[in-house]
């Protein structure tokens, strides 16, 4: 077989992704530049393993570390036995558990156990018609209770804020960067809408001692399903995304083809190259993206009322509440995967409440409440709840007794903490529990990758089924789905 110089080749298959594709073919049948690297035959084929309940995840994440017991699972044991040490009560049984599911030790840096109990620092009541008793400092949440399905039994094995990407990648810190929950959605579904991103970012991205972009990072899946961090800001929401006011539109057309054409030269003689195919993507999404994602952020285009319900209005919740609204725009446009970051800081986050614990965890709470609860009845008013999975997470909770001689707050704990899902095909209610001084798990536990197997099999995904040659996972990666959840 004779093959066309590469002039003629790209020229006959013009511009997109065609050439790519053949070349790939080419090379894997034995015609390919010499020393190319060999063609991943593995690849997902876009289409869910079975039939999936739930189309896109809008994915939560509050840095820190948020309180289970001034959260989602209030436990008023804690004023019962306030100021007294653990063991001084007849819960003192919860300091001999020294493993946390599957026979896997937390790992230590050094943090201590508070044994004074520590007292609730927010108030309770009962929300719903279910009546489940949740943190006064929710209100706007807590009424919509019903839709949610509260998982009050996860557990992780970093005591420090590394938790925040091991609750992103499965991974302990000190294992290194690994695929994040999102771009295993990326690899195994791909695009709904050509002219968006398929995973996106909005919030600033975890803190760089805690994993910085591995949160959103696919590592050896491969730069192309990276999440892309976008701003909430219709005239700039990429960097460097709006060409110069000298350059016509005629002329940028002109330029992307060029660097098409260059790219592609190089995509034949190394057509598995997955730093020039994630390049070449980019580029070509980069300037369908200068129409589409400003759009995206035209939130005059939503009524008063839509606005009012996620809190634009006031200072006190528009940043997030316009995070939370162009979430569910993406969700419309055909996103899959929108990953909303709230409080990354300098130290472990806004969500991580050492000291002055009362006052931080009612402002820290107003400020993400209304949005969230917005977000949750407009979905559902839209008709879109029942395809979209909301997943509100943290990394860990927090300590039974107070910090220090003079607590104001807690501690980080890994033992046992709440997380809740709503929509995408999950039954609202109630699952697993702590002990009663919520600092274990101790009905129905679950690593933080039965979260990711249970976001993946609601989108028709096995991560079994996801994974790649050549990169063995271990088998606490795959996770379990909660099937008690599932509807």
């Amino acid at each position: 077989m004779t093959l066309p110089d590469r002039r003629t080749f790209l020229s006959d298959l013009g511009m997109g992704f065609t050439g790519l594709s053949l070349a790939a073919m080419l090379q894997q049948d034995g015609y390919a530049a010499p020393g190319a690297a060999p063609v991943d035959t593995a690849l997902p084929t876009g289409r869910p393993h079975f039939a999936p309940k739930a189309k896109s995840v809008i994915w939560l994440f509050m840095i820190g570390g948020l309180s289970q017991m001034e959260g989602f699972d209030p436990k008023p044991a804690l004023n019962k036995y306030a100021g007294k040490t653990i063991e001084s009560t007849p819960h003192a049984d919860v300091l001999a558990q020294p493993y946390i599911g599957r026979n896997l030790r937390v790992v230590d840096t050094g943090k201590k156990i508070w044994r004074d109990i520590y007292p609730l620092q927010t108030g309770y009541r009962r929300f719903g018609e279910s009546g489940v008793l949740l943190s006064d400092t929710w209100p706007h949440v807590g009424e919509c209770v019903d839709d949610l399905c509260l998982i009050r039994s996860l557990w992780t094995t970093d005591d420090n804020h590394g938790a925040q990407l091991q609750f992103h990648t499965g991974r302990h810190l000190l294992d290194g960067v690994f695929p994040s929950l999102g771009s295993w959605v990326h690899y195994g579904l791909g695009t709904l809408n050509e002219n968006l991103p398929q995973f996106v970012v909005l919030g600033k991205s975890l803190s760089e001692r805690f994993g910085g972009a591995g949160g959103h990072s696919a590592d050896y899946l491969g730069p192309e399903h990276d999440g892309v961090p976008v701003e909430v800001d219709p005239r700039r929401p990429l960097p460097f995304g709006a060409p110069p006011a000298d350059v016509t539109a005629a002329e940028q057309e002109g330029e992307f083809g060029l660097l098409n054409q260059l790219h592609q030269l190089t995509a034949v003689e190394y057509p598995s190259d997955p730093q020039l195919r994630a390049r070449i993507k980019s580029y070509e999404l980069a300037f369908r993206m200068q129409k589409a994602m400003p759009e995206v952020f035209q939130f005059s285009q939503e009524t008063a009322d839509t606005q009012s319900l996620y809190g634009l209005q006031d200072p006190s919740t528009r940043d997030f509440g316009e995070k939370c609204l162009a979430a569910r725009r993406m969700v419309e446009r055909g996103v899959r995967f929108i990953q909303v970051y709230d409080g990354t800081a300098p130290g472990g986050g806004k969500w991580d409440t050492h000291d002055d614990s009362r006052k931080r965890l009612a402002e820290n709470a107003q400020s993400v409440d209304k949005p969230i609860a917005g977000l949750l009845r407009d979905l559902k008013q839209r008709g879109l709840l029942e395809e979209t999975l909301v997943c509100f997470m943290t990394e860990f909770g927090r300590s039974v007794g107070g910090q220090g001689a003079k607590a104001t707050g807690r501690e980080h704990s890994p033992y046992g903490f709440t997380v809740w899902m709503a929509g995408g095909g999950i039954r609202p209610g109630v699952h697993g529990a702590t002990d009663e001084l919520g600092f274990h798990a101790v009905e129905n536990r679950h690593y933080v990758t039965d979260i990711h197997a249970t976001v993946l099999h609601q989108l028709g995904l096995d991560p079994r089924r996801l994974e790649v040659p050549g990169h063995k996972r271990i088998e606490i990666d795959y996770g379990q789905p909660i099937r008690e959840i599932l509807g």
